[in-house]
């Protein structure tokens, strides 16, 4: 029996041809974690770089990075064009470069300040290639699998829900039993989730052939000239930063401001994605209900209103932390459920399913790192002109860390939410949104 989907299959992926596509996602995401929340405080902390240092260079790598995404996202359209063995061989070559790069950023080979951020950048850069290459690829296998709007949140939910088991392994293994073994439980679920995939539904062949100067091959710039793609990126990015600076922040804000105990910090980061990933069937619902967008919306106002009472806690507070950590995580859970979904439709309504996913989803993942870029590129340097270094006592130095954690979010979120509205759901004209 031939495991390829049709494109528009209607029918619920079963649990384990979805757990075969989705287990991908648990490394991909265990490795994220790492990269974007551990590394900065282990390199300020640990290794004694500069905070506004590491904020500078982590900006301008992740700024280099991601403007390779859409070449990377054209890559893999032709890697699907040729077929889908060579994008599982392209997967494997992928898995070994970023196994080797994550070992290489923790346990740098050099020492010294100038060496250290030489050591960081480069890693970063032969890391995150490595890492987006593979993102995309196992994006554009989950887009081309097709199906409705309920069909295709279930299919993100497949990738995201293993990918929160993942950060959740990657939190608590990096604060519990540090780099080592986290690298390790890394190593083995990247081989396990790569060795899955080969079992996994197929997506449908390509409908263009790998010809020099084929109808693929279209502009680079193609996909951004399409208004809905650009209404869509305008709230993605808006909720996208305002959802990374407390995750570049998180770590500083519980252990200077709440004083909170390294065991403490390892159940919040436990508690806020384990709630995320219970949550995904509850927005799963909430689509059925109300659709995409309106669903995406409750979740955005949910976590304006965590972030709005996060602000005013105080050292010691951490029962109310925690309780803020389940329920921003319910909010995580429609962020990361929802709009995979609609840019799926997006590229399925204007015609790109199966000739320019990975072009879509190159533009979409710099989206993404730009968020990253931008949260800790200028929340870090920021909050150090302010008078806050790591460690420190100082009353109005925290107060000002509680407000960049938790009132600059809720501020992006309340904009990203009118944009939602503005954008997505108040036009008259139903074509002018992305789903029903």
């Amino acid at each position: 029996m031939s495991r390829t989907l049709s494109l528009d299959a209607p029918q619920a992926l079963p649990w384990r041809a979805g757990l075969a596509y989705g287990l991908l996602g648990l490394p991909l995401a265990f490795a994220a974690l790492p990269l974007y929340v551990v590394l900065p405080h282990y390199y300020t902390n640990d290794l004694g770089l500069p905070l506004a240092t590491v904020g500078a260079l982590l900006l301008l790598v992740r700024l280099m990075d991601a403007v390779t995404d859409p070449l990377l996202g054209l890559l893999s359209d032709r890697l699907y064009r040729r077929s889908v063995h060579a994008v599982l061989w392209m997967a494997g070559v992928c898995a070994l470069l970023l196994g080797g790069g994550m070992a290489g950023l923790f346990f740098p080979l050099v020492q010294g300040p100038t060496a250290l951020a030489a050591w960081m950048v480069a890693g970063l850069l032969f890391t995150c290639l490595a890492h987006s290459l593979l993102v995309i690829g196992h994006q554009s296998w989950g887009v081309r699998l097709g199906g409705d709007a309920v069909q295709r949140s279930r299919i993100v939910a497949w990738r995201e829900g293993p990918g929160l088991l993942g950060v959740i392994a990657a939190s608590a293994l990096s604060v519990a039993w540090g780099a080592g073994a986290m690298l390790a439980v890394f190593g083995l679920a990247l081989l396990a989730g790569w060795l899955l995939l080969w079992q996994a539904p197929r997506p449908s062949p390509s409908s263009q052939p790998l010809e020099p100067r084929g109808p693929g091959h279209l502009p680079l710039w193609q996909p951004l000239t399409q208004r809905p793609l650009q209404r869509l990126l305008a709230v993605f990015l808006c909720s996208g930063i305002a959802s990374a600076i407390p995750a570049a922040l998180m770590l500083f804000f519980a252990q200077d401001r709440l004083q909170a105990t390294p065991p403490q910090i390892a159940l919040f980061l436990v508690l806020y994605f384990v709630s995320a990933a219970l949550s995904m069937p509850v927005w799963l619902r909430v689509v059925r209900r109300l659709g995409l967008e309106r669903s995406w919306l409750v979740g955005m106002l949910l976590a304006v209103a965590c972030f709005g009472w996060a602000a005013g806690l105080q050292g010691g507070q951490v029962v109310a932390f925690a309780a803020i950590c389940v329920l921003s995580g319910a909010a995580l859970g429609a962020d990361l459920a929802v709009p995979g979904a609609l840019l799926a439709l997006l590229i399925a309504r204007q015609g790109g399913q199966g000739v320019q996913d990975g072009a879509y989803l190159g533009w979409w993942n710099l989206a993404s790192k730009l968020n990253l870029a931008l949260a800790a590129g200028a929340t870090l340097p920021l909050l150090q002109w302010l008078g806050y270094v790591p460690g420190s006592q100082d009353a109005l130095a925290l107060q000002r860390l509680a407000w960049m954690y938790a009132l600059l979010p809720c501020v992006l979120k309340i904009m990203a939410a009118w944009l939602l509205y503005r954008l997505l759901i108040a036009p008259a004209n139903p074509t002018q949104g992305i789903a029903p």
